[in-house]
């Protein structure tokens, strides 16, 4: 059984391992000396006009639309969002956030979650990171290295991250909420305009799709229950109790193709999992997807990760505990913010209380008169905290 030793070892092969991987890379003269051990997928053929349209896709904020780019991995499709609509249902009070406002070029785009998977994993074929095919093994800390023991073998390393979606031990809170994902087609499509409309069930998201401007990602969160019974209905019935909770504003909604469910909670741990392992993305937290925080919180754990690890690739016989503490406590105020903003909204606008109900369309209102206040959360949800 063999035994190899490199600088740094990467648990995941998910979109924000293969985001460090390729950052590491970019900082060392050695990338053979990253490890990235996961899963990786072979190129497909572009999907279709005339294909189902596939209903994981990603929200990216401007931010992380940057950084993406930075690493030339920014997917053939995606769909811009250059306005955002936030309301209430059955109350007044609505919030718009205008790209203009932020003087930016857009908010943020969508793209379909194996789009931005296959362009990373093609990225990294080329980028020299030495890639180790394996989803089951985790890394071990043995006199002051990190370890992974795989069917083929053993490496080690320094430094390891784990990225892949293991839940953290740490704070934890059920929503009692599954997530429904869909795709509709609009009749009235409104090109760039993503709404957030919050129910007493939960968030209903509907987003502008990759594929074509006339389709909407729909993220619509509810009780289990109600998730169940939504995901058996037939198109024309799904139709019919989507457009009952949406309203109008699209014209007719029409389901096009498949649906998933997943339940939805909050977890989150310590990031220096041990004084060699450091945890990002969804290792470290993972959050309710209302304002799609949880990805692009991932991607600024991996932009200030590669910053942090620059000095120590450089003489990698230092101890690199001192670095990743460093890390720690940079990251701490942007993490602790966005958990604390994805676990309040979708909790605060359930309760089922009218006086609280009312207080919400009171703010929403508020944050849509006074810019300065509107404009504090839009700046937050578009880039975060990356200092």
């Amino acid at each position: 059984m063999s035994s190899t030793t490199h600088d740094i070892i990467i648990h995941g092969s998910g979109p924000t391992g293969c985001a460090l991987a390729l950052a590491l890379a970019a900082k060392t003269s050695r990338p053979e000396r990253i490890a990235l051990v996961g899963e990786f997928t072979a190129p497909t053929q572009t999907q279709s006009r005339n294909a189902s349209p596939d209903p994981r896709t990603l929200a990216i904020n401007h931010g992380s639309r940057a950084f993406l780019q930075q690493l030339d991995v920014w997917p053939a499709s995606a769909a811009d969002i250059l306005t955002v609509h936030v309301s209430q249902r059955h109350r007044l009070g609505r919030t718009v956030i205008d790209h203009r406002d932020l003087n930016v070029p857009r908010l943020g785009s969508v793209v379909p979650y194996q789009g931005l998977l296959q362009t990373l994993h093609q990225r990294l074929t080329a980028s020299g990171v030495t890639l180790v095919s394996d989803t089951t093994s985790h890394p071990v800390l043995v006199a002051g290295k990190a370890v992974t023991h795989s069917p083929d073998g053993s490496i080690s390393a320094p430094v390891a991250v784990q990225s892949h979606g293991r839940r953290p031990q740490g704070l934890e809170r059920h929503y009692n909420q599954h997530a429904l994902l869909a795709t509709v087609s609009a009749s009235q499509p409104q090109p760039g305009w993503a709404y957030e409309r919050f129910t007493r069930q939960g968030p209903l998201a509907v987003l502008p799709h990759p594929q074509s401007p006339d389709i909407q990602a729909v993220v619509w969160c509810c009780p289990p229950e109600q998730a169940a019974h939504l995901h058996k209905l037939d198109d024309a019935a799904f139709s019919t109790a989507l457009n009952d909770h949406f309203g109008d504003r699209l014209g007719r909604l029409q389901s096009i193709g498949p649906r998933h469910v997943f339940p939805l909670s909050l977890h989150a741990g310590p990031l220096l999992v041990n004084e060699r392992t450091v945890a990002i993305g969804n290792a470290a937290q993972t959050l309710h997807p209302v304002a799609g925080q949880g990805l692009n919180l991932g991607l600024r754990d991996v932009a200030q990760l590669a910053i942090a690890l620059t000095p120590w690739l450089a003489r990698t016989n230092q101890n690199p505990t001192p670095y990743l503490q460093r890390f720690v406590k940079q990251r701490k105020r942007d993490r602790w913010l966005s958990a604390a903003i994805t676990d309040t909204l979708p909790r605060i606008f359930t309760t089922g209380n009218p006086l609280v109900e009312h207080g919400c369309g009171l703010a929403l209102l508020g944050l849509d008169a006074i810019p300065p206040l509107r404009n504090t959360l839009a700046r937050h949800l578009l880039q975060g905290m990356r200092s």
